[in-house]
């Protein structure tokens, strides 16, 4: 048992410092929950994009959900792994007694951390604006968290990708330009109803599409999570997370 415990003290104290450094960023918190916030409350009040549900709410709050899902999982985690790894950061944890799995795990639970503050905040709000949650019980809940999981895994792959592969500077650019394409294209402000037919079809393959379409139906309507999108976030939740452990360098 003491051995267990040993091996635990380096992740929770690289846990405690990743939390504590990831709240402790202003430009991350304006990321992960001040735009999300502000997009909720602003597209709730003001007419600017048609809905396919009447009380606007219904729509956004599973969509900026999954917007602050790609927040956090992509551009947070990418970015600041990608200056971490060009300021050496990496290099030198890594051959700590916290060794490179530790360091991945405490990240992963600060992925998690983040995910859950952020919606303990989002979906107050959302109760305010008038959001219904669809009465879809505890299968749409186990729905939600199941695709929740999955898009967090492809994001982080995603975002882990970027890191190991691109120079820190680069990666920033390519991180928030990624950010915007999947956030135009992943039906969580503007529903994919309204893209061409072409480009939606293209849109549904990406994980963006498939996570919003999910907690769109599991909090949305509280119907079941459509097959197609489990079928996509899987397969995104695979091959991203593989692509970035094939690719990454540390150094």
């Amino acid at each position: 048992m003491s051995t267990n415990a040993g091996a635990l003290r380096p992740l929770r104290a690289q846990t405690g410092a990743e939390v504590f450094m990831t709240l402790r960023r202003g430009e991350t918190l304006l990321l992960t929950l001040g735009i999300p916030v502000v997009f909720l409350l602003f597209f709730s009040k003001v007419s600017v994009v048609s809905t396919p549900t009447a009380t606007p709410a219904n729509f956004f709050v599973p969509g900026i959900l999954s917007l602050a899902v790609m927040s956090t999982a992509m551009v947070s985690l990418g970015i600041a792994t990608g200056f971490e790894r060009g300021y050496g950061v990496l290099k030198r944890l890594g051959a700590t007694p916290l060794g490179r799995p530790r360091l991945l795990g405490a990240k992963i639970i600060t992925i998690i951390a983040v995910e859950l503050l952020q919606a303990a905040v989002l979906l107050p709000v959302g109760l305010a604006l008038g959001w219904n949650p669809g009465g879809g019980g505890p299968a749409a809940v186990a729905g939600a968290i199941g695709a929740v999981l999955l898009g967090s895994a492809a994001f982080a792959g995603i975002g882990l990708f970027m890191a190991g592969t691109l120079r820190a500077e680069v990666n920033l650019a390519a991180a928030n330009g990624l950010y915007l394409v999947l956030l135009l294209l992943g039906g969580m402000i503007v529903p994919l109803a309204k893209l061409p037919s072409g480009l939606a079809s293209f849109a549904k393959l990406l994980p963006a599409a498939a996570l919003s379409s999910a907690l769109h139906a599991a909090l949305g309507s509280g119907a079941a999570v459509p097959a197609e999108s489990w079928i996509v976030l899987a397969v995104w939740a695979v091959a991203a997370p593989l692509a970035a452990a094939l690719t990454f360098r540390w150094e």
